[in-house]
């Protein structure tokens, strides 16, 4: 109930509206239009009524509400612009809920599946206020999706022109106009005060004293109602959900020190604090715009298309070869591998090939594309490579977005982010209870100094450095990591790394170049067409191995092939002009090792070419640089494995270089490595694991952080955690050491927040602090904390040698 004019009113049981006419009725519960009752009975029937025990009134207020014309959403060439993926039955699109506000929106809007069957996922990000939905476009259309959406008040931004600076322009011209208006009316009431300031109350009348507090009052009416109305809705919207926010307490002084004001003035027991009201809400407003300019210039959000290291093959005069992905333009042909993903929309030129869109929908089944036909962004090629012809430039964002997505996502407890929620929690209402103690202990004997210490408790107090530690203390050590070829998915990553105490290396394409490596052949000389035959099998592999071969080989001409398979860990198989060819280990080809007489301590991949077993490639692996010294590093620190695929053949090598471990593995397969580092996590081990992102795809995701080493290939994989440049890989202990120093600088700019809010209220609760001082303070507490972590952090990233000062 609400009362107005002593006439109590029922509440809409949906969004909480005032009911003074409405008749609208479902057993007890009443609601103030169709559109509340509609809802309300839509989420009945799916039972959803758990909406209202998560918040009393949640809906949107749908008062003024018009209906609205979707009917453009049936054009075809808008749709395409809209969405992000769409197969024969699944469409995924990505919408801009701004009325999405607390955790009810946030409840609802993830079970839309449940209101709806032709909608399969939904996906909130609430900090970007985001909304990610995957639906069967066969049972619900884009129209009906939006027009459901905006029955629940969610009304989606529909963008089409992709263009958002226009807004973030508005909302910081917005906060220059409340500055200029504070700043306008806190110079002009201090120069109306200055017979206060000087004493000279005595030669000023009455009449012109009286004249000057009234120009005083309305001056100050624009600030307390324009200028600082932010922190009012701030602390509005905060109260209605039950969160007791940082801007309950500041709103709170301001309009004590309004309201105090008001009294001295019209009972004339002295000037107020108008001047002191108008310089507070300046130098708040002040500081708020120097922290946005600060964070600007400290801005650690990744910019992927300038460094995510996703490379791709095209073709140069007949001979494949590797560019940088943000090089690739619209129109230009692109070949993908089998297991590597499409970095952008395109059209299939080749005649054929199998994608597989399970990092965008999670089904995993491949659907055949014929020449000519639309592949999306994320489509994972299986099978015989493709060449494709972009038509959209590379939205790496969009990669991330995947990277990103609950799919690859790895449960974590994070101690800082729990401490931080925590204290943010309860901060806000202990310092309100330390302003009121402020105030009871002097407003006996000193008023004056009373109202200080209370509005100056409220104003100084400040848990913001406390949040901010951890986004800045992380965001710039990934900006750090980035700048030396470390890409990592997320800050969180950082924790997770910090953490770790066993480190699991895969062989091939990871602790081996796959450039430099030596081949030969043995067996049965090779004619050039049984060369081609090879080369047209292993140009459809990623695998570090086949690129070597292939580029060993040196064909003449390729020939497209049919059937092809690739089997992680065994080989690669396929027909070509009616040849059957089998390229891969002893075990996989079918033969006996009793067929070779010779040993080697390098990698052989065995051939056979119709039920022939013509020889096998020996490969005389080039470790990576650096790779002993690294491992030296690492092992006084960590417990260090090696598991592999390939054979024993170079045990003896690799029990040299890893002298220091018993755990190496040999003929592991994807399945094997997998259970291997869940055996180890059983035993409370925090592991990394470090792969080639495509073979070791399970592995990686297993293990409590997974690194796959990029080297000229789009080995991009959503079931890492990060990527690592193969020329920064003898950098990896001091990556590791500087996750674990960042984490160190969190927990002391954790200290420097603390004591700066202790110093604080003791000066403020000795009523020695002014309210203006106090707002100055406030945000430089925020900024100073900003300013120690990035400077610490590149402090020790230069003591550690990941920054070069000049």
């Amino acid at each position: 109930m609400q009362k107005e004019n002593n006439v109590e009113y029922p509440l809409c049981f949906h969004c909480g509206e005032v009911c003074k006419d409405s008749n609208i009725h479902i057993d007890d519960k009443i609601f103030c239009c169709n559109g509340c009752k509609t809802v309300y009975e839509l989420l009945e029937a799916n039972n959803l009524c758990n909406y209202y025990t998560i918040d009393s009134s949640p809906g949107i207020n749908k008062n003024n509400t018009v209906k609205r014309n979707f009917d453009f959403l049936d054009d075809e060439l808008i749709i395409a612009r809209l969405i992000d993926f769409a197969d024969d039955k699944t469409t995924t699109i990505t919408f801009s809920i701004p009325q999405m506000h607390c955790s009810s929106c946030i409840w609802i809007l993830e079970n839309l599946y449940k209101i709806s069957p032709g909608i399969k996922f939904s996906e909130v990000n609430f900090l970007k206020k985001i909304l990610s939905v995957r639906y069967n476009h066969n049972e619900i259309s884009l129209k009906g999706l939006v027009e459901l959406l905006d029955s629940l008040g969610y009304l989606p931004l529909l963008n089409l022109d992709e263009n958002h600076a226009e807004k973030e322009n508005t909302v910081l011209k917005n906060l220059y106009y409340k500055v200029g208006v504070s700043g306008f009316t806190f110079g002009n009431i201090m120069l109306l005060s200055f017979p206060e300031y000087l004493s000279l109350q005595d030669i000023v009348t009455d009449n012109l004293k009286n004249i000057f507090l009234i120009i005083n009052f309305f001056l100050v009416l624009p600030v307390v109602f324009y200028s600082a109305s932010e922190y009012y809705l701030s602390a509005f919207k905060g109260l209605k959900k039950g969160v007791f926010n940082i801007d309950v307490p500041i709103s709170f002084g301001i309009f004590v020190l309004f309201l105090r004001s008001v009294y001295e003035i019209i009972f004339s027991t002295g000037p107020g604090y108008f001047d002191s009201l108008a310089g507070l809400i300046f130098f708040l407003l002040l500081g708020k715009l120097f922290q946005n300019k600060t964070y600007d210039t400290l801005n650690f959000e990744r910019n992927y298309k300038s460094y995510f290291p996703i490379a791709v093959t095209i073709n140069k005069n007949g001979s494949e070869t590797t560019i940088p992905a943000e090089k690739i333009k619209v129109g230009q042909r692109i070949i993908i591998h089998n297991s590597e993903i499409l970095p952008a929309d395109a059209v299939l030129i080749s005649n054929t090939c199998l994608v597989d869109y399970s990092f965008v929908t999670g089904e995993s089944t491949p659907i055949e594309k014929s020449n000519g036909s639309f592949i999306y962004a994320g489509g994972k090629i299986i099978g015989a490579a493709a060449e494709v012809e972009t038509i959209k430039d590379i939205s790496q964002s969009y990669l991330t977005q995947l990277w990103n997505s609950k799919a690859f996502s790895k449960s974590f407890d994070s101690k800082i982010n729990n401490l931080v929620n925590v204290v943010s929690q309860y901060f806000s209402f202990a310092v309100l209870i330390v302003a009121i103690i402020g105030f009871s202990f002097w407003v006996f004997s000193d008023t004056n100094k009373a109202f200080n210490a209370f509005t100056a408790v409220l104003i100084i107090a400040c848990p913001c450095a406390l949040a901010l530690s951890t986004p800045f203390t992380l965001g710039n050590a990934m900006r750090i990591f980035g700048r030396n070829k470390f890409y990592l998915k997320n800050v969180d990553v950082i924790e997770r790394l910090s953490k770790i105490n066993h480190i699991v290396f895969d062989k091939t394409g990871t602790i081996t170049e796959t450039g430099v490596s030596e081949v030969s052949f043995v067996g049965s000389e090779l004619s050039q067409e049984e060369k081609n035959l090879v080369c047209s099998l292993t140009k459809n592999s990623s695998h570090p191995l086949s690129k070597l071969i292939s580029s060993w080989l040196k064909a003449t001409s390729l020939f497209d092939v049919e059937q092809y398979s690739e089997i992680p860990g065994k080989g690669i198989s396929g027909i070509i002009n009616n040849s059957k060819l089998k390229l891969g280990s002893l075990d996989f080809v079918g033969a006996d090792k009793a067929d070779f007489n010779f040993e080697t301590d390098s990698t052989n991949v065995f051939l056979k070419i119709n039920d022939n077993l013509l020889g096998c490639f020996i490969i005389k692996n080039k470790y990576r640089k650096g790779l002993q010294d690294v491992l030296k590093k690492l092992f006084t620190k960590y417990k260090i494995s090696l598991i592999t695929g390939d054979n024993t053949s170079e045990e003896k090598n690799l029990r040299l270089i890893f002298s220091h471990s018993e755990n190496i593995l040999f003929n592991q397969s994807p399945f094997d490595k997998h259970n291997y580092i869940d055996k180890l996590q059983k035993e409370n081990q925090k592991v990394l694991m470090i792969g080639d992102g495509l073979n070791d795809a399970g592995a990686l995701s297993q293990s409590d952080v997974g690194i796959s080493v990029s080297e000229n290939i789009n080995n991009f994989s959503p079931a890492c955690d990060g990527i690592i440049d193969s020329k920064s890989f003898f950098l990896l202990n001091d990556f590791i050491s500087f996750s674990k120093t960042s984490m160190k600088i969190i927990i002391i700019s954790f200290v420097i927040s603390f004591l700066y809010n202790l110093i604080g209220f003791y000066f403020a609760l000795k009523g020695d602090l002014s309210p203006v001082i106090a707002a100055i303070l406030m945000p430089l507490s925020s900024i100073s904390v900003v300013i120690f972590t990035t400077f610490a952090t590149n402090l020790k990233a230069k003591q550690t040698g990941l920054i070069k000062w000049k």
